[in-house]
């Protein structure tokens, strides 16, 4: 399958998911994550803000800012890459492009991600063979994936289902090290 095709069925299948299933999915992939040691001692750590039918991030934004750390949330530029600024709580943010809440603090630069101990991404499918991730084709994710250090953990949240043994990939097409499902934590590589 192709990535237009897979990114339909991922995104069809997205929408029959209930707000009450979205929820519970969302509280696990939260605790799962909450739980690991390495996620507990990041003291930067880069996530994403989710929209629509992404596993909600805004808890875990939330509950890794509340226990200390220092979370930096994307800026999405008109280039499609990502500029970086710091999320200090609930009221601290904006609509962006597209309607995707921002933080309004200073941007830090599209090489900050450069500095986190930590990096959450959206996806739609990872490849469970060898962690490349389907985004939504506009590459940014990519292009801040590419700027972060080898040692540290790359985290895509996905719902049940969407951990695949074939997504497509392309060379520029970037690697995460875990993915969070509400099933479970699964290293990659």
């Amino acid at each position: 399958m192709d990535k237009l095709n897979l990114r339909r069925e991922v995104n069809a299948a997205r929408s029959d998911l209930s707000p009450e299933q979205l929820r519970a999915n969302s509280i696990k992939v939260r605790e799962t994550l909450l739980e690991q040691p390495w996620v507990q001692m990041a003291g930067l750590v880069a996530c994403y803000w989710s929209a629509g039918s992404e596993p909600e991030t805004h808890g875990l934004v939330f509950a890794l800012w509340k226990h200390g750390a220092t979370v930096i949330l994307p800026i999405l530029q008109e280039d499609n890459d990502l500029d970086w600024a710091v999320y200090d709580g609930p009221d601290t943010l904006a609509p962006g492009r597209y309607g995707i809440m921002e933080p309004v603090d200073a941007r830090r630069g599209v090489d900050a991600v450069r500095t986190a101990a930590l990096v959450i991404v959206p996806a739609l499918a990872v490849d469970a063979r060898t962690g490349v991730r389907l985004g939504r084709g506009g590459g940014s994710y990519d292009r801040a994936l590419a700027r972060v250090g080898p040692n540290v953990p790359t985290v895509a949240l996905l719902h049940d289902g969407e951990l695949m043994d074939d997504v497509p990939s392309e060379p520029h097409d970037r690697r995460v090290r875990y993915a969070m499902t509400p099933s479970g934590l699964t290293r990659l590589m």
